[in-house]
């Protein structure tokens, strides 16, 4: 089991941290066959202003390879921030998916989510969904993913949420549930000896009369090795989407710096 600590995060930080489905992350090659793998990184920090002013971020995986190189993947991501008792933050989701492991040209990939986002008013969000995962490009050096699918979205939008960033005027709460045509792509390359680049963009089509207002979600990673125990990251990713249930921005974006030692 491989367990990562991140020392230090989040040098730069965005408006907030986008609620789409969460890209797999790259699953390292070993030598030694294990059934199960995980990587965690936690941050926390507490500082006297003129309240106590907390913070918590977690990243998880857990990974459970099966047999005909299939695998189920656990993800987590949880950010909390809080100013005294008045919460500043709280987002984050759970996941589940069942999937190839990087060795078929089609393949299922099943997946279930559970998300919230205080901050944008979203009290919950559920997704369950399948897509048709398609391999174009597998080498030492670059690899590239494309998945086509759908999935069943129910929300409930609360505007009276403690941490809920805007005017709630005569706002009240949504409870929406729809189907979402998911389309995906998954890219890596190796640029140089010790810098890799990851991305992935989604593209979620409402099924209804808002069908021309989709969610768009990028995601990407830099990644700067400077030996086996010791890596610097660069982080952005950006959410633009028109068609949300209340009067909040369409557009956020997240960028931050890290250091993660691998132990």
């Amino acid at each position: 089991m491989k367990i990562s600590l991140f020392f230090v995060f989040i040098v730069l930080y965005g408006t907030t941290f986008t609620q789409v489905l969460n890209i797999d992350r790259k699953i390292e090659t070993d030598t030694t066959f294990r059934r199960v793998r995980a990587n965690f990184k936690f941050t926390f920090s507490n500082d006297k202003q003129k309240k106590n002013l907390v913070d918590f971020a977690n990243v998880s995986e857990i990974d459970y390879f099966l047999k005909k190189k299939y695998l189920f993947v656990f993800l987590t991501k949880t950010e909390l921030s809080f100013n005294g008792l008045t919460a500043l933050e709280n987002n984050g989701f759970f996941q589940l998916r069942f999937r190839d492991n990087d060795s078929r040209k089609i393949a299922p990939d099943i997946f279930a989510q559970y998300q919230w986002n205080g901050l944008q008013g979203l009290e919950s969000r559920s997704l369950l969904g399948i897509n048709a995962r398609m391999r174009w490009l597998e080498k030492r050096k670059s690899d590239l993913y494309t998945g086509v699918g759908f999935f069943y979205e129910a929300e409930k939008w609360n505007p009276f949420l403690s941490s809920y960033a805007f005017t709630t005027g005569s706002l009240g709460i949504v409870n929406r549930n729809l189907f979402r045509l998911n389309l995906t792509a998954k890219f890596a390359l190796k640029i140089a000896k010790n810098i890799d680049f990851a991305g992935a963009t989604f593209v979620q089509f409402p099924l209804n009369s808002h069908f021309t207002t989709p969610r768009w979600f990028f995601d990407s990673n830099l990644f700067f090795t400077v030996n086996k125990h010791l890596e610097f990251t660069i982080h952005y990713d950006h959410n633009l989407d028109t068609y949300r249930p209340l009067p909040i921005d369409n557009y956020y974006y997240s960028i931050s710096t890290g250091i993660n030692i691998k132990l």
